[in-house]
């Protein structure tokens, strides 16, 4: 069983590295940031257009790096769209939890729908090395929330 769903979740690490969801240039995006990490090259612009309700309309990403870089960056545009900044920072915060640790305890009932979405991606955890990778398009998710204009660094 658990081979198995090891299986499942490195299938969509591949197909969304791949063939990633929303990699383009997002044209009417209110908010952007780029994200870097240096130690192994992984580089990505995020775009992010907001809503007349404050929330995430659309997110959409470019760059380049290795098949958990880019799924991550893949499942998270898809993700925050239709989250309030806070709810895609507290989300954000929780991936991040997940990635280091496996597993999220302290998310709640509300964060659990899409933290099972991004649950392929808990076994990064166990390659400390690969946790910037999964966690870099987070980082710049952030600095576009925050529309500082900052580069975001995973190092």
């Amino acid at each position: 069983m658990f081979d198995d769903l090891r299986d499942l979740y490195q299938e969509v690490i591949l197909d969304h590295g791949r063939r990633p969801r929303n990699f383009r240039r997002l044209e009417n995006a209110t908010h952007h940031a780029r994200g870097d990490n240096p130690l192994c090259g992984d580089k990505m612009d995020l775009w992010l257009a907001f809503g007349d309700d404050g929330a995430i309309a659309d997110a959409a990403f470019q760059g380049r790096g290795c098949a958990i870089s880019m799924a991550s960056a893949s499942l998270m545009t898809e993700t925050v769209r239709g989250k309030s900044p806070t709810q895609a920072r507290q989300l954000g915060e929780a991936f991040r939890q997940l990635a280091m640790t496996g597993r999220c305890p302290a998310c709640e009932a509300v964060l659990a729908e899409d933290m099972e979405r991004l649950s392929p991606l808990s076994g990064v955890h166990e390659f400390p090395s690969r946790v910037k990778c999964a966690t870099l398009a987070w980082h710049t998710l952030n600095n576009a929330l925050d529309d500082s204009g900052q580069e975001a660094r995973s190092e």
